[in-house]
């Protein structure tokens, strides 16, 4: 059975995807639909090497604390852990929900997708 607030997450997604004729959302709505056992893990210190400062990222999974973030960057996930969401913070980096990530990024340029 599928959390609720992953169905309102897609529902979002999918609005914005036709909304702003952006194909991107729709993808990550897809993914936010697959099973938790098929969904991406990414530690910090994987994160790091793909990433520049002041970067906006989304992780179409969970993040977790192992290693260590140089740059500051604004992140979006469905799941963080609680020591990588003080390291983010920790590094002068944001973690933020969907609906600001679409606000911002309407049609998805600028954004990277990692995992």
């Amino acid at each position: 059975m599928t959390n609720q607030v992953v169905i309102q997450m897609v529902k979002t997604l999918r609005l914005a995807s036709k909304k702003n004729n952006a194909p991107i959302w729709e993808k990550i709505a897809e993914l936010a639909l697959k099973p938790t056992r098929a969904k991406r893990t990414m530690n910090l210190g994987q994160i790091d090497k793909f990433v520049s400062d002041n970067d906006v990222v989304i992780i179409p999974g969970k993040v977790l604390g192992t290693g260590n973030l140089s740059h500051k960057i604004t992140l979006f996930s469905f799941s963080i852990s609680t020591s990588g969401a003080k390291k983010i913070i920790g590094s002068g980096g944001k973690i933020i929900g969907i609906s600001e990530v679409i606000k911002n990024h309407p049609t998805g340029k600028g954004l990277k997708i990692i995992g």
